[in-house]
């Protein structure tokens, strides 16, 4: 009796075009480096890849794409994707007939830096500006008495304190003025930077 055979013919994947290698390597090497310059900034690298991967890809794609091509979990992917949507870089989209979701990073990368520097004004500046408020209450003549707070001690940490206020409060208006604007804000500070240095 004749045996079956079994193999099923397979087509051999293609080698990859010479550009196919050069934009796969000029992709990874980008990721890697927004990967590391992201961790200097304290942002977690994972992050900072996947956001450097969906913006220099410039598609929407889906978490296995994610997980394939910068080999991490799916844990590590899907939380790393949340916390890039709640910062509001990339967006989620939805594919009719599709149960997977999708990500896209923003393309606009004025905005995206709007964003990013909002994100951070509110997680670091504006808590220590609460803080030099909270300080400078702290050593008030009303809370500690008129004496106490003539003390030379005091009036010097009040003062300190009062000039970091001010250069807080002034670094957030410019804040607001240009990097609140988003891209006009920005094009106006980029213009005037290049007009003064040119």
């Amino acid at each position: 009796m004749a045996t079956l055979d079994l193999h099923v013919a397979t087509t051999p994947k293609a080698e990859p075009t010479k550009a196919e290698v050069q934009l796969r390597t000029a992709q990874d090497l980008f990721i890697r480096r927004w990967g590391e310059m992201g961790a200097t900034w304290g942002i977690n690298r994972t992050q900072a890849e996947i956001h450097a991967f969906l913006y220099i890809v410039g598609l929407p794609l889906c978490t296995d794409d994610v997980m394939e091509r910068l080999n991490i979990s799916r844990g590590n992917a899907s939380m790393s994707l949340r916390a890039l949507c709640d910062w509001g870089i990339i967006r989620r989209q939805h594919r009719r007939g599709e149960r997977r979701e999708y990500f896209e990073s923003l393309g606009d990368v004025w905005e995206m830096f709007s964003i990013i520097a909002a994100e951070r004004k509110r997680r670091e500046m504006d808590p220590v500006l609460e803080t030099i408020r909270q300080c400078q209450q702290m050593l008030s003549e009303a809370s500690l008495g008129k004496s106490a707070a003539k003390q030379e001690a005091v009036r010097l940490t009040r003062e300190r304190l009062a000039g970091m206020e001010e250069f807080m409060e002034v670094t957030n208006k410019i804040f607001q003025q240009f990097v609140g604007n988003a891209k006009s804000g920005l094009t106006k500070v980029v213009k005037v930077l290049l007009k003064a240095l040119g």
